[in-house]
């Protein structure tokens, strides 16, 4: 099991890892051991609640493929076991993120001085631009 939140924990078998060939620093071995992790995590047959499922799909769109399968690339590390952790790690953050609700906008109207200052300040701007123009025409 690995824990997202109190509330939220995904079952290692919802997680289906990759081992690839990695390109970058590793010299001879690079060509030979399989270092590098592509994660896939199916977002809509997950146990996640609908609603985090909806904001994951939005929050991580061009890493998600036609069939709501979440891609995770890892190879930045030279070993195999630092590449899956940290797939792993970026799958957390991404599902903590699409977890924590949005809060909702309360709507707002400005108050009547601020109106009054907004409509004070335009009228000092045009009289400031009046000035300049050679004619004078006030």
């Amino acid at each position: 099991m690995i824990r997202i939140n109190d509330a939220i924990a995904i079952d290692d078998r919802e997680i289906e890892e990759r081992f690839i060939r990695a390109s970058g620093p590793g010299g001879q071995n690079v060509n030979k051991v399989s270092t590098a992790v592509e994660l896939r995590f199916d977002v809509r047959a997950s146990s996640l609640p609908f609603d985090v499922k909806d904001r994951l799909v939005a929050l991580a769109a061009n890493r998600v493929t036609v069939d709501d399968v979440l891609l995770i690339d890892s190879r930045e590390h030279r070993t195999q076991a630092r590449n899956r952790e940290a797939a792993r790690e970026r799958l957390v953050e991404l599902i903590g993120q699409a977890a924590k609700r949005p809060r909702r906008r309360k709507k707002t109207k400005p108050r009547p001085a601020a109106r009054e200052k907004r409509l004070a300040s335009k009228k000092l701007r045009s009289r400031v631009k009046s000035l300049r123009r050679s004619d004078h025409s006030d």
